[in-house]
């Protein structure tokens, strides 16, 4: 499989009944302040460079944000609060995200999710994670240069840690830490050799304004990770 034949198949993808009811619902109770646009309101792939040695993994597209562009972190706070640590830290080719055919490209990085569907509340359950879990392991697998990967926030940690050892093959005796922010793990793979798993918290309008995560902070772990990529000098 490819490249566009996954995101095909992503975008067709109706295995969560909640989830392919609610991105429609929520599109349809947003309309109205974005009368000159069209949602999406689909399964969102991930995009980025297809040599990307860094992918970022993020938890599901926004009810407005992805679910409306059709982009992962496109389009709301989050991803604007991503654009910009990505830009300044040399990844990205303008420091905001607002809608597909912006000019906002990746450099050396790949952006997806661990659910590819907008979510109640922002909390899929455990089944409709891993229902999209195939994806973000057939994601790693494609994207062969990809050897730093940084997990925002605790789902998108657990699904990238059940996708690695799928994706790439490890020992059995891989006992993957729970989430923390800022933490780093080094691995060894069967298919990939050494990689890097590195985890922060969500960008989130919510976790920036109460000083949770700055936007300082993002750009320090966004640019650990590109150093570790050998997209940037230390």
């Amino acid at each position: 499989m490819n490249t566009s034949l996954l995101h095909d198949k992503i975008t067709r993808c109706s295995k969560c009944p909640r989830l392919a009811l609610y991105r429609v619902e929520v599109a349809r109770r947003y309309a109205h302040l974005y009368p000159e646009e069209e949602f999406w309101a689909k399964p969102v792939p991930g995009y980025g460079d297809p040599q990307a040695r860094l992918v970022i993994v993020g938890l599901a597209p926004a009810a407005r944000g992805g679910n409306r562009t059709g982009r992962v972190f496109t389009g709301d706070e989050s991803g604007n609060n991503l654009a910009q640590a990505l830009y300044r830290v040399g990844l990205a080719t303008k420091p905001t995200s607002t809608h597909r055919g912006d000019g906002f490209e990746l450099r050396g990085a790949y952006l997806t999710a661990a659910v590819k569907c907008v979510p109640p509340e922002n909390r899929p359950t455990r089944s409709e994670v891993a229902n999209c879990r195939e994806f973000l392991v057939e994601e790693i697998r494609l994207l062969r240069e990809a050897r730093v990967f940084l997990a925002l926030g605790s789902i998108a940690w657990a699904s990238l840690v059940e996708s690695i050892p799928r994706a790439l093959g490890t020992g059995e005796d891989f006992m993957p830490p729970r989430f923390k922010h800022g933490l780093e793990v080094e691995l060894e793979t069967k298919r990939r050799g050494r990689v890097h798993l590195l985890a922060s918290y969500h960008p989130s309008p919510r976790n920036v304004r109460t000083g949770l995560l700055s936007l300082g902070e993002l750009e320090r772990i966004i640019r650990r990770a590109a150093q570790l990529a050998g997209l940037v000098s230390p």
